[in-house]
């Protein structure tokens, strides 16, 4: 095989990789829209602020440090230890499921039954404020997550694929770190699909999803429901963190991975979970070979639309999606 050829494989493979990252942002979305009908804006906020504080967990950092220490005129900034990646991911979960009770006890409890839109402003200004309590929390610098996941290309890979090239060709490279992003990711869809159709809970989501007041009225615990399925989507944020944070660094741009969520999910639809990890393999394999294609001819960066104008194209001739439901509505 010519090395042109192979090059366009690694580039697909590598495509698949990037996709999947993109699918665990789009989880997230997937879930609470499945749940409760609403689109959560703040699902990329809610990555950075689970990244950011299982960083501070590790490193015993005192949250509100610098606005104590502005405050009293202290300078207290760590505790002096440092907590294993196991126990702070414990302790992050435990923090993001806080997160979900507030979210329902301050927020959602008071706009049921409100019109779609109310509820997607709500979770603009709940984007707003997580990003600022992350500022005052743990501070805006950048941080290194290391969890103990392996980075860095895979030598194995690289050796099983060198003989099919010429003496020039030293084989795929393929990250590990995405290698092990794409595991945790099938295990998760296949966790929340079987939760969503084969248990008591799921089955309540998806009826909170079609009507709030129907589902009261039969006993459902509104109340119940969306903190549970917040709690589920934290968690689902807690782990696309992990990876996007241990692959680019804990920083503020990380909540603009929601953006690239976006045509994830009108590729997959907004109601289907397999559709978030099929939409999210459609944009990122179609990014990185219409780079490798025609990029140089088009003066570079098509990774950076490339995504929207195919999102365009589906909203044009497919607007539910892949797998969305299609609706159908008297008029």
């Amino acid at each position: 095989m010519s090395d042109q050829f192979l090059y366009a494989i690694e580039v697909t493979l590598n495509g698949l990789m990037a996709g999947v990252l993109y699918a665990l942002v789009a989880l997230g979305f997937v879930l609470i829209y499945k749940a409760s009908g609403i689109f959560n804006y703040a699902q990329g906020v809610m990555a950075l602020f689970a990244a950011m504080t299982l960083v501070g967990i590790m490193d015993g950092q005192v949250p509100f440090s610098h606005l104590i220490n502005a405050t009293f005129g202290t300078k207290v900034h760590h505790f002096g230890w440092h907590v294993p990646a196991l126990a702070a991911i414990a302790l992050t979960v435990g923090v993001m499921v806080a997160l979900a009770w507030m979210v329902q006890r301050f927020v959602m409890r008071h706009l049921v039954n409100q019109e779609p839109i109310i509820l997607f402003m709500a979770t603009i200004g709940l984007a707003y404020f997580l990003e600022g309590v992350s500022d005052l929390m743990w501070g805006s610098e950048i941080k290194k997550l290391d969890v103990g996941l392996p980075q860095g290309g895979s030598r194995w890979v690289e050796d099983a694929t060198a003989f099919l090239g010429s003496e020039n060709f030293y084989g795929f490279f393929i990250d590990k770190l995405d290698m092990v992003a794409t595991v945790v990711a099938v295990l998760l869809v296949i966790a929340l699909m079987l939760f969503s159709n084969y248990t008591k809970q799921g089955r309540a989501m998806r009826a909170v999803a079609d009507d709030h007041q129907a589902a009261l009225s039969v006993g459902i615990s509104l109340n119940f429901i969306w903190i549970l399925v917040w709690s589920v989507a934290g968690f689902v944020a807690l782990v696309a963190g992990i990876v996007w944070g241990t692959k680019s660094g804990v920083q503020f741009s990380l909540s603009l991975i929601a953006l690239k969520a976006l045509p994830v999910l009108m590729l997959g639809g907004f109601t289907s979970i397999p559709g978030a990890i099929v939409g999210g393999l459609i944009i990122g394999v179609g990014e990185k070979l219409f780079e490798f294609t025609f990029g140089a001819m088009m003066g570079g960066a098509t990774e950076n639309w490339f995504a929207y104008v195919l999102a365009l194209v589906f909203l044009v001739f497919r607007p539910q999606g892949l797998f969305g439901e299609k609706i159908i509505e008297r008029v």
